[in-house]
Parts: C-alpha cells; structure tokens; sequence
C-alpha cells in the first residue's frame, strides 16, 4: 500500500499547522517542568524564558531550512545537502535518539498522571511505573501497525485541550495561588540556585520544547511552505514560550523552595520532588485547594487530560521518528527496511518497531540508575543540542555552497563576506546551542556515557547501510525521484491508477496523489483481479478479491488524510491490460499512472507486457514510473 511518508500533497494549512506546532512544542511543559525545577528553583520562569528566546533564534534557521528544501528529515537533511552524508547521518542519528527519549519520558509520565488524579498509587511507585509506561508503548506500536492513526486530526484536538488546559492553569493559578515574592523566595543568586545548576537548568529547559523538528518534518505537506513555516513556527513557539513562563510563575508561587538536602543546592520546591513526575498536576492541586468546595474535579481533568496529550506526543513522536528514518533511508544511511511499510501492515514497520523496542529499554536503563527522568533529560539535552548547533551551521554554509537555491524565507541580518551574504543570527545561536551541548556532556553523567555510546553504535549503523546500498562512506546517494512533469496546457481532472500490491504499486500510488494534489484532481484506483478461463467471471470472489478490496480500503483513509479526492473500483477481468484501457474510456480519464519494475530490462522489452499493451491502446495519456535497479527491495511489479 502507498505510504504517508512519500511526499504526496500539500495538505497542511497554517491554522492547522499552527495548532499542531503548539501542540507538538507547547506539551513538552507536561514533563520538563519539574526537572527544570530540580535545577532553577525560583528562577526556572526565567530559565524558560531564556531558553525559549535561544529556540526562536534556532527556528529562524529551522524556517530558512525548511522552507528551501521541504522534505521529511529536519536538520538531518540539512547538514546532509550543506556537508555531507556522515554528517547528515550523525545529525539524524542524534534526532532519532531525542524521538526515542520523548517517546520514553512520555510513558513514564503517563502512570504519574493517571495515578495522581485518580489516587492509584500503585502505579506511580517504582518499578510499577515503568512496567506501566512501556505497556502504553507497545499497546500504541500495536495499535499503529494495525491500524494507522489519523495524527493531523488527532494532533489538532490535543493541542486545543493542552491550551485550554495551561490557560485554565495560568488564569487560575494567577488568581488563587499566585505570591508576589515567589519568584525571589529562597533564591541567592550563585548559591541557590548555584552558577553550575542554572547552566545544567539551561541546558535541560531545551525539553520544555521539544517538537521543532517533528513539525519541521511536515514542510513537505505544507501549503505554501515559504509563508507558512516561518509564520507558524514563530507564533506557535511564541505562544509556548509565554505559557510555559506563565504556568511556571504559578508552580513556583505554589511550591515555593524549602531546605532539602538531597537537592542539587540543598534547597528545592514541591515540583522537583513530590510532583517531578507530574508537575502540572501538582499545580492543579494546589488550585484545587483554593477552589470553593474543593477541586478534586479539577485535578482529575487535569491528569486525565495531560496524559491523554502525553499518549499523543508519544504517537507524534513515532511519526517523527519515521519521518526521519524513512528520509535517511532514502539516503542510503539506515537499511532500505526504513524507507518503507511492510506489505500488509499500516504504513509504519521498521521505524515503529525499533521505537518500540529501544524505547522501553531507555525506561529500564533510566530505571536503573535510579533518577529515570533526569537520565532521560540529560540524554534529550546531548541529541537535541547537537541537532540545533547542526542545522544552524548549515543554513550557513548553503548560504555560500548553493547561493542560487531558491528561499523563500531568509533568516534576516546579514553580513557580507566573499560576495555571500552571511546571516549573524544563526552564528551566534550556533556557538550558543555549542556551549549548552558541551556543559550538558560535562555536568549530566547519563548523557556523557550513554550519549557517545549511542554515537558510536550509529557508526556501525552507517557503515551496515552504506555496504548493504552499494554506496561509499563518503559518498553522496542520491534517491530515485519519478518525473512527475506534464504539458504545461494539459488540463488534469481524473487520473487513473491500476492498483498493484508491490513495492512499484505503493510508489506509482504515491505518485499519483501526489500529482493529483498538484492539479487539483482526482484519483481513481482500479483494482484488476484477474480471473482464469477456467472459470466465469461472476465466480465466488477468492482471496485475491478480498485483498484487494482491504488494499482499498487502506487507501480510501490515506487519500482522505491526504485531502485527495478518490474514487475505488474493483473489476473482474481476463485482462488486465483490457480492463485498464476500458476503465480510462469510461471514465475520459486524463492520464493513466502506471508502474514498471526493473527486472524487465533483463528481457527484451524494458516494460512489462501489461505496460506496453496499455501504451499502445490507451485512449489517453500514460505515465510509467520507473525505478534503477536496486532502488526497491525486490523487483516485482507490473
């Protein structure tokens, strides 16, 4: 079946992207709120701030990058097409991690939240919390293979609960709970908090907004990427960044910092440490307390509704996660496994099954060294700050490699060097983001171990992928991209595919939608089951009708996701060739999409006797798309 992860449509408007944008970065407050606590004690709004600003500095590259090449990868493809393929893989691999750590934290969350709000504390003590976290990971992988989870509209319900959520918090908060002094109670600057703890809470905060590059990873679904990225991006962070302060304030004002001495400064609020797992509930319940009659209705929408939205950014972040190994794939830096479904499953597979093993076995190491959140942080913190310094770094060199590569946003403030008009801003976000990676390395031991080891098991990741697709260890690979180019004056209303259950149908299907989206028109899939003469054309439908019409089925939610119009049919046929020109008459199609498998070059005809009988007697245009040899797992197809 085709796959989501091809670039189909442009389907994604700003609204919708916007709200998916808060969504995705606004709902990292849910878990990074108490770690950063941990580390800033009354200053931690401030740490927010701090770090917010640094993130919308990194998303004026983020926008530049996006809007220029938009296609699935983020900062990975970036560092690929301005450095080099290692590069790029190092950048994708070090993303790949931060999916696998959001994924995790989510889950472990999900317990804290649950079990706050409806009194189960049995699940939010060690190790029952774990045991329930990783059975929400493999029940949501389960669920993502049966069936695919339509995320957009999903993703755009959340976010609206997550704002309703943080501003009854905030509005509430501000109202009942909220001290003048609580933002200088306790604190002593360079003591507590201490110099070395607020550089550790800066470089942590980068979790209160993690999301940028899974909605940098939509800019190929996108409606007008030059426009809608920056403007989104900008508001949708901008938003974030005012809540997060907001909610802060009044988690500070709520637990303000007392004496502890297993804290970091010896000091620390109830949000580092009764409520580290659950810090927005914590707020919840000291509003609850203020509440007329009291608010135990309050924290339980609270809890239920926070973990709801964690299950969500654990979906989004497995749709990350196969966003970016389906586009290193493509590049030769993961196993071809990565770059598509498994045939029969919904169009996940290798990059699901990877998160869901590798994630819980994040849960059980964090688990074991007995701070599981902060391991977690720490190890989000290395990945992420690499990706950030990374993708900066890039727009700044394509800016000299590939001066004529059309931007339709271009980070503003520039310098001129050598004729290149260099930009300032990301330099300084660049050596900025460095600084936080390094102290991040140094002060957090999760990360200065675990990171490299991650690293370095990449290497071998890499070296595996770049044998097994024939390609060099510094060479660049380049994708097979089908020339979707038609007569400027051809006017496109119906386009006609011939569904074929292979590797060649699920690109040809691909293809289409995606021409399809271009043109405004609509597709029509034709599912031929051939029938032997031996036996009439209204027998028993078989196995092979059954198939095809689950196939079609899959590919009715896919083209409605998609915002494709599309039309299915399944006909009966001696000939598949006849039945294919038959349908394109009846129908005064405008073109037929078709697929050829590479095998046929070994034969005398390059296209398969089914293509070539199509080419003669279609009473319409015919495009085949066709792949190199080696491109696809096998060469089957028509």
């Amino acid at each position: 079946m085709a796959k989501p992860l091809t670039d189909t449509t442009r389907r994604l408007r700003a609204r919708s992207l916007g709200l998916v944008a808060y969504g995705e970065i606004g709902s990292s407050l849910i878990f990074a709120l108490g770690i950063v606590a941990l580390w800033a004690d009354a200053l931690t709004p401030w740490v927010l701030l701090a770090v917010g600003l640094l993130v919308l500095v990194v998303t004026l590259s983020y926008a530049e990058g996006a809007a220029a090449m938009p296609e699935a990868g983020g900062a990975a493809t970036f560092v690929r097409r301005a450095f080099s393929d290692p590069l790029g893989f190092v950048t994708g691999w070090a993303l790949f991690l931060d999916y696998l750590v959001v994924i995790a934290l989510t889950a472990l969350f999900v317990p804290h939240y649950l079990g706050g709000a409806f009194g189960w504390d049995g699940i939010t003590a060690r190790p029952w919390d774990a045991v329930v976290g990783i059975a929400v990971i493999a029940a949501l992988a389960v669920v993502r293979r049966i069936r695919r989870i339509r995320l957009y509209a999903v993703a755009v319900v959340m976010a609206g609960v997550a704002v309703v959520a943080q501003l009854s918090l905030a509005i509430l908060g501000f109202a009942l709970v909220w001290r003048s002094d609580a933002l200088t109670v306790g604190v002593d600057l360079g003591t507590t908090p201490s110099w070395s703890s607020i550089v550790v809470a800066l470089s942590l905060a980068t979790l209160a907004y993690t999301g940028l590059e899974t909605i940098t990873n939509f800019a190929a679904e996108v409606r007008e990427p030059g426009r809608t990225m920056p403007r989104t991006l900008f508001l949708g962070i901008g938003a974030v960044v005012v809540l997060n302060v907001a909610v802060s304030m009044v988690g500070v004002s709520a637990y303000p910092v007392q004496p502890s001495p297993g804290a970091p400064d010896g000091v620390a609020g109830g949000l580092s440490t009764e409520w580290l797992q659950a810090p927005l509930l914590g707020i919840a319940t000291a509003i609850g307390d203020e509440l007329p009659g009291g608010g135990a209705w309050f924290e339980a929408a609270i809890g239920v509704s926070e973990a709801l939205i964690l299950v969500t950014v654990m979906a989004t972040a497995m749709a990350g996660g196969e966003r970016l190994a389906y586009a290193m794939a493509r590049y030769d830096m993961l196993p071809h496994a990565f770059a598509r479904p498994e045939r029969g499953a919904s169009p996940t597979g290798a990059a699901t099954l990877a998160a869901a093993v590798i994630a819980p076995v994040l849960i059980v190491l964090a688990d074991s060294v007995g701070d599981g959140a902060r391991f977690l942080a720490g190890l989000y913190s290395f990945g992420v700050l690499i990706a950030m310094t990374a993708a900066q770094l890039a727009v700044v060199r394509l800016r000299a490699r590939e001066p004529d590569l059309p931007r339709p946003f271009r980070v503003p403030g520039n310098i001129p060097w050598r004729g290149v008009p260099i930009p300032v801003v990301p330099v300084i976000g660049a050596l900025l983001t460095a600084v936080l990676w390094g102290t991040s390395l140094l002060t957090h031991g999760g990360a200065l171990i675990a990171g490299p080891v991650w690293l370095a098991l990449g290497v071998v990741v890499y070296l595996v992928s770049r044998r097994a697709g024939g390609k060099t260890l510094l060479g660049r690979a380049t994708p097979a991209v089908p020339d979707l180019v038609a007569a400027p004056e051809q006017e496109m209303r119906t386009i006609l595919v011939p569904l074929k259950l292979s590797n060649v149908g699920e690109e040809v299907l691909a293809t289409a939608m995606k021409l399809a989206a271009e043109r405004e028109a609509a597709v029509h899939v034709l599912c031929v089951v051939k029938v032997p003469l031996a036996q009439p054309l209204d027998a028993v439908s078989g196995d092979d009708e059954d198939r095809a019409r689950e196939a079609l089925d899959e590919v009715r939610e896919i083209a409605e996701e998609h915002g494709v119009e599309l039309r299915v049919r399944v006909v009966r046929a001696r000939s598949l060739s006849e039945a294919i020109i038959a349908e394109a008459q009846d129908l005064a199609a405008d073109v037929i999409v078709l697929g050829s498998a590479p095998r046929w070059r070994s034969h005398k005809r390059f296209f398969s006797p089914t293509v070539d009988e199509v080419l003669r007697g279609a009473p319409c245009e015919v495009m085949v798309v066709t792949y190199p040899e080696g491109v696809l797992p096998d060469d089957e197809g028509s």
